[in-house]
Formats: structure tokens, C-alpha cells, sequence
């Protein structure tokens, strides 16, 4: 599953810098997450960093993205090989 970011946010700005995979982004009013990017850290940190470091634990996981510790680490394979690639 990826995670996402509820009405609760308080704009601290903590998670964005904490994301290996710059999934978190400012959207209209609070930061949120692309499901596309977030691995829940997956092949970065035992768990999601966003998580651990939010003030006002407003992270859970997403139902609507339910994915296998196995999916997490393809994608995190995926964009690691994208990431290389680019640079």
C-alpha cells in the first residue's frame, strides 16, 4: 500500500524532505502523496519516514492503493533503474 496524507495535515513541512522518493508534494491545501512514488519506503528505511517523523501522525496507509511488500520493492526497483537512468 502506499500512504496517504489526511485533512488533519498541518503543513509542518517535515515529511516532504524526509521522502527518498519525492512522492510527498504541497498540493492545494495540505501535502500529499503520488501512490505512483511512495513505497512506504520499501528498499530505503524499515519504515515509512513520512510516518515516523509526522507531528500529528496524519499518515496511514492508503486503502485505495493496496500493494505487497513484494510490489513495493519492484516499484522501488523500477524507480531506482528510472532514477539512474535519468541522471
Amino acid at each position: 500500500m502506499s500512504l496517504y496524507i489526511t485533512d488533519e495535515c498541518i503543513n509542518c513541512d517535515v515529511c516532504e524532505p524526509v521522502c527518498p522518493n519525492e512522492a510527498i508534494y504541497m498540493g492545494e491545501l495540505i501535502y500529499e502523496i503520488n501512490p505512483s512514488l511512495c513505497t512506504e519506503c520499501v528498499g530505503h528505511h524499515e519504515q515509512p519516514q513520512c510516518a515516523l517523523f509526522c507531528p500529528v501522525d496524519c499518515i496511514p496507509l492508503d486503502p485505495e492503493h493496496v500493494e505487497s511488500q513484494e510490489q513495493l520493492m519492484d516499484k522501488y526497483k523500477r524507480l531506482i533503474a528510472q532514477k539512474s537512468t535519468s541522471n
